[in-house]
């Protein structure tokens, strides 16, 4: 972890803005959102067409409206249907758009950003499904066309692209569970380097070497992080690299957890430990071990990531490594609030990570510690 960068402790909202020492990284100004004009001379013709290609296509010449329906999209025009009536009036609402509201992580990632908005007498829109282009562009018209005051966006895939559409079109975003500074916007991240390690340093803890690391979607930097820390735990303990077996599954979810617990149970070396890259996934494989008789801990550990709500009360409770996800929230809504005040042309944006704490429970528990 860059040792310049703030942190807080796991549960504790960062430090307000006055005294963060986070890196920073000024704008000068608001960028001008794309309009209408901006569409009718990038694609050399009036208005007019311009509305006729929106408002009644139909009697616009195919390759003319063709070649404005890709200008409006190489441009990220978003029509601004309340812009007149909300004319000089300060929203009271903010956008909180999330990777998928089933996860309990970002439901409570959305309820801290709700607790900043209640504090400051705002409300707050929810918006689901970030992670795929189409849903993201549906919410960017949204939240446009109702002239939201800004968006905490929580997309765990393609945040650079959604951050790119909203910077288009002129509104105030902070990123959250972000760990590397973006440019030109706000931050607010967690360090899954460190909350890797300390899953995996437990485990050695107790005793074990022969483990497996049920992973999401590689493409993530979330899990890829967690990894990687799971490896410099092995490295700092002077295990081989090799005593940790990947196991990548499609998605962060149960079904996705039992199926990977189907393939731990039919590996030629089973593990004695299994490190999941989120709860959802560690619940799956829960129930495949139960399933097929096996002991939690005293045959095989397993230990989640997130910590939602379901981790303790799960058949046999989840050691776990807990994001504070409603901090995360509260710290993101906070900075988008400061970012998007009436009146402010220039904002410092601030890059904040929060730790993670390893919370033991019974899964990974089983009478002393394996000797080695």
């Amino acid at each position: 972890m860059d040792p310049h960068l703030p942190t807080a402790p796991a549960g504790q909202p960062a430090p307000p803005a006055s005294s963060r020492a986070a890196r920073r990284h000024s704008t000068p100004g608001r960028i001008r959102r794309v309009g209408i004009k901006d569409v009718a001379r990038e694609a050399g013709v009036s208005l007019g067409t311009v509305s006729n290609v929106l408002n009644r296509p139909e009697i616009v010449a195919e390759s003319t409206r063709s070649r404005v329906l890709e200008v409006i999209e190489s441009l990220g025009y978003v029509r601004s249907e309340g812009a007149r009536q909300l004319h000089g009036l300060a929203s009271r609402v903010l956008a909180v758009l999330v990777h998928d509201l089933t996860n309990p992580f970002f439901t409570a990632l959305a309820g801290g950003v709700e607790q900043a908005a209640r504090e400051a007498d705002l409300g707050v829109m929810v918006c689901s499904g970030a992670h795929r282009p189409a849903e993201t562009a549906r919410h960017l018209s949204l939240i446009t066309s109702h002239q939201v005051r800004g968006a905490v966006l929580a997309a765990a895939e393609g945040a650079g692209r959604t951050a790119a559409a909203f910077r288009r079109n002129a509104v105030p975003y902070v990123m959250a569970d972000q760990n590397a500074p973006q440019p030109g916007a706000c931050s607010v991240g967690i360090d899954d380097v460190a909350g890797g390690r300390a899953a995996v340093r437990h485990l050695l803890e107790r005793g074990h070497r022969t483990l497996v690391f049920v992973s999401g979607p590689v493409r993530l930097q979330q899990i890829r992080d967690r990894h990687r820390g799971a490896l410099g735990a092995l490295s700092e303990a002077g295990v081989a690299a090799s005593a940790l077996r990947e196991l990548p599954c499609p998605a962060l979810t149960v079904g996705a957890g039992r199926d990977a617990g189907h393939r731990i149970l039919g590996l030629p070396d089973r593990p004695t430990a299994v490190f999941c890259a989120n709860d959802l996934l560690a619940l799956g494989v829960l129930q495949a071990l139960y399933e097929a008789g096996l002991r939690v801990p005293d045959d095989i550990a397993v230990i989640g990531y997130d910590d939602i709500d379901f981790a303790a009360s799960a058949v046999v409770p989840l050691t776990s490594v807990r994001r504070p996800a409603a901090a995360m929230g509260r710290q993101a809504g906070l900075l988008l609030i400061e970012d998007s005040a009436p009146g402010v042309t220039a904002h410092e944006h601030a890059h904040v990570v929060l730790q993670p704490e390893l919370v033991v429970r019974r899964s990974t528990m089983a009478g002393a510690a394996r000797s080695t």
